[in-house]
């Protein structure tokens, strides 16, 4: 992966000096009233973080660690945790003992826009398609932003979030990572699987979903957090899952192109309980002031998915596209899936 191209000011500032060598001089970017969806804020960070991932085939791997840029990306996480704020109150706590009654209502009371039912039932091949662009910023690294809490957990809650994690990826066959399924679907839609492919075509909202996943994981004041919002992921799954495997059928598609859907449909169905009672519940008995970062780091993620799904749906309703530009159907894949000419085109 290279970095892609600039979308603003910050980025544009942001990437000339990542391509150029080390040199120490402050790394000035102006995020004064940057919003939570701006794209051209988002990229910046999450190109900040993706150096603690895979990083960027043009970046020098020493930039990780460079003092300038570290400046320059806690200039972009306050920002961003300030936008978190206004959008996110935290919510209320009745003591450590209530976490687990109280992700339980916070889920049960998520009202947000369908975009599972729309999958389901009524997207067509292009929509699903531009779903699974969306969904590979975060699924192409699945787990990996969660994983940054296993040492920085100890006794019961760490073997919950092993015993979770140990499933996202495959049990120790690589072929079953959970990455690696989902490449598996955007083969079957005609999708280039490679990482980070799509990096440049989607919208910041989309981004800011995996942000806030690397804001909580890369700090450890913020790891009840991080469990927190890895619970609501896994006790808001199995049914949505369902019914993209039920939209991807409808839609003609193969059996590998719906396992990544199938396979989340019965694992998260156990997860949710390990996550919201052993990890979650334990780590609050152990935390007792972090009780509230668990509920507010629960509460981020349904918000932003709230959020992108209701600037999804929006695009997709007025007939118009929700990435930077339509898509094209991937060169090397069109010719050789027997699942592309069972779907069809729109």
């Amino acid at each position: 992966m290279r970095l892609p191209a600039p979308r603003g000011p910050i980025t544009a500032t942001l990437f000339e000096r990542l391509v150029q060598p080390l040199d120490g001089r402050p790394l000035p970017l102006d995020v004064a009233g940057a919003e939570l969806a701006d794209a051209d804020f988002q990229l910046a960070l999450f190109a900040c973080y993706e150096l603690h991932y895979q990083s960027f085939d043009d970046v020098d791997d020493r930039w990780e660690w460079e003092p300038s840029l570290l400046a320059a990306r806690a200039v972009l996480e306050r920002r961003f945790e300030e936008a978190l704020a206004l959008a996110v109150p935290r919510p209320s706590l009745d003591g450590p003992k209530k976490v687990r009654q109280a992700l339980n209502e916070l889920v049960a009371t998520d009202d947000g826009a369908s975009v599972s039912g729309f999958l389901a039932h009524r997207a067509d091949r292009d929509q699903f398609r531009e779903f699974v662009v969306h969904r590979s910023i975060y699924h192409l690294k699945e787990a990996d932003p969660h994983t940054w809490a296993i040492p920085r957990l100890r006794g019961a809650p760490k073997a919950a979030l092993v015993e979770i994690q140990a499933d996202e990826y495959g049990g120790g066959r690589w072929e079953r990572m959970h990455s690696e399924l989902f490449r598996a679907t955007m083969r079957g839609l005609g999708l280039d699987d490679s990482y980070g492919a799509y990096l440049g075509r989607v919208p910041g909202v989309t981004l800011a979903i995996s942000n806030v996943m690397s804001l909580f994981g890369l700090h450890r004041r913020l790891r009840g957090a991080l469990i927190g919002h890895l619970a609501a992921l896994e006790m808001t799954s199995s049914l949505p899952n369902r019914r993209y495997a039920q939209g991807l059928r409808r839609l003609g598609g193969d059996v590998d192109a719906v396992r990544f859907y199938d396979e989340h449909v019965q694992a998260d169905a156990v997860h949710e309980q390990i996550a919201a009672h052993d990890l979650c519940g334990g780590f609050a008995a152990r935390h007792p002031m972090l009780a509230g970062d668990v509920l507010y780091g629960a509460a981020c993620a349904l918000e932003l998915e709230r959020l992108w799904a209701g600037y999804v749906l929006g695009r997709w309703e007025q007939g118009a596209t929700s990435l930077a530009e339509p898509l094209l159907e991937h060169p090397l894949e069109r010719s050789v899936r027997p699942a592309d000419q069972a779907m069809g085109t729109r």
